[in-house]
């Protein structure tokens, strides 16, 4: 991230802008230090600023320093999603870098989001798949939500998942969240972190 200091905040959005020919709604900032001198005189402010351009070629260099350093050669197709990106990879060996269950895939999201969220400061949304397994997993995911949670609520007992990663996990409570008589809960630490799913009974008004 650049720094930009001046003598008001506005002042610094507006240099910002000018070295990165946008507009001051495109900058997201944090102003990381301010002054107040005597009288008004001797005021600065410090920011870091950048934009979601500069989030999307950090992406660009970070993989392709990452699969250049275990020599792997791979086409990066980075598209714009809300708050972020999703990051499409394609390479010869494509199988294992997806690994068993995706748990490469999964490693390699962690390792990369880690890395833009320390680097910006600030969480963004960042999906990489390769040959669409993520976007397939999640459609099995919610298809085995939706018929676990019809056979708690059938049932009235409460079904454990096996553990999955956290990103499978929040599609599942965005998936039941909804759901009458159903509740869902992730217990356990790390890896084996998993999702119960729960028979609740439906509060009368």
């Amino acid at each position: 991230m650049n720094k930009y200091t001046a003598k008001n905040l506005n002042d610094a959005l507006n240099n910002a802008s000018k070295d990165k020919n946008v507009t001051i709604e495109e900058l997201i900032y944090e102003v990381t230090e301010e002054k107040r001198g005597i009288l008004g005189l001797g005021n600065s402010v410090t920011i870091e600023a950048y934009t979601l351009e500069d989030v999307k070629e950090f992406l660009f260099d970070y993989l392709g320093d990452f699969f250049t350093g275990i020599d792997n050669e791979i086409e990066i197709e980075i598209t714009p999603v809300e708050n972020g990106y999703k990051i499409m990879l394609d390479a010869d060996n494509n199988a294992s870098l997806i690994g068993h269950n995706g748990r490469t895939l999964h490693a390699i999201n962690t390792v990369v989001r880690g890395a833009v969220n320390s680097n910006f400061k600030r969480k963004f949304n960042i999906l990489i798949d390769i040959n669409n397994y993520k976007e397939n997993r999640y459609r099995k995911v919610k298809a085995m939500a939706i018929r676990i949670a019809k056979n708690v609520k059938r049932t009235k007992i409460d079904a454990t998942l096996d553990p999955m990663p956290n990103d499978e996990r929040k599609i599942i409570h965005q998936t039941l969240t909804n759901f009458d008589n159903i509740k869902t809960e992730s217990e356990g630490e790390g890896r084996n972190r998993y999702l119960k799913i729960m028979y609740i009974e439906q509060k009368s008004n």
